[in-house]
C-alpha cells in the first residue's frame, strides 16, 4: 500500500480595481438626499416665506421660527430640527420632505425669555447635521 505525503496547497487570489481599494460605506459618507438652499430664524413664516429674519432677538420675543428651503429632494424623506441653547437641547422636531424639486418647511420654537446663543440643527433621516444656523435672545 502507497502511502501519500500531504502537499500543502497555496491559494493566490489577485484582485484587480480600477481606482484603488473601495472601502465599505457608511451612511456618514453618503451624500444627503436633498440640498438645503435657505436656511434663517425669523419672527414668522407667512405665505411660505420667513418674516423678521434675524440674528439676535429681543428677550421679549415669545417664539421663533426656522424656515428652510430644500431643493434637489430625491426621494420623500425626514428631517429633523434639533434646537440648543447653549448646549443643551431643548426640542426636537421631525417633519417630512417631499421628493422633488423644491419644498419649504418649518419648526418653532417658544423661548420664554432665555437669553443666550442658541441654534437649530437640521438634520437629514441618517441623523447627519445638513445646516445649522445660530442666533442670539438678548
Amino acid at each position: 500500500m502507497k502511502c501519500f505525503k500531504p502537499v500543502p496547497i497555496i491559494l493566490i487570489v489577485l484582485v484587480v480595481a480600477s481606482g484603488g481599494i473601495v472601502a465599505p460605506s457608511s451612511a456618514q459618507d453618503k451624500p444627503s438626499e436633498f440640498t438645503i438652499a435657505r436656511a434663517v430664524v425669523g419672527t414668522g413664516v407667512e405665505n411660505l416665506e420667513p418674516l423678521g429674519s434675524a440674528e439676535t432677538f429681543p428677550a421679549s420675543a415669545e417664539k421663533v421660527y426656522c424656515f428652510i428651503e430644500a431643493t434637489n429632494i430625491s426621494k420623500d424623506t425626514e428631517i429633523t430640527f434639533v434646537w440648543y441653547h447653549g448646549d443643551k437641547e431643548m426640542l426636537k422636531f421631525n417633519t417630512a420632505l417631499k421628493a422633488g424639486p423644491k419644498w419649504r418647511t418649518y419648526a418653532h420654537k417658544n423661548l420664554y425669555g432665555q437669553k443666550g446663543n442658541w441654534k437649530v440643527e437640521i438634520k437629514d433621516a441618517a441623523g447627519k447635521v445638513i445646516k445649522e444656523v445660530t442666533f442670539k435672545v438678548e
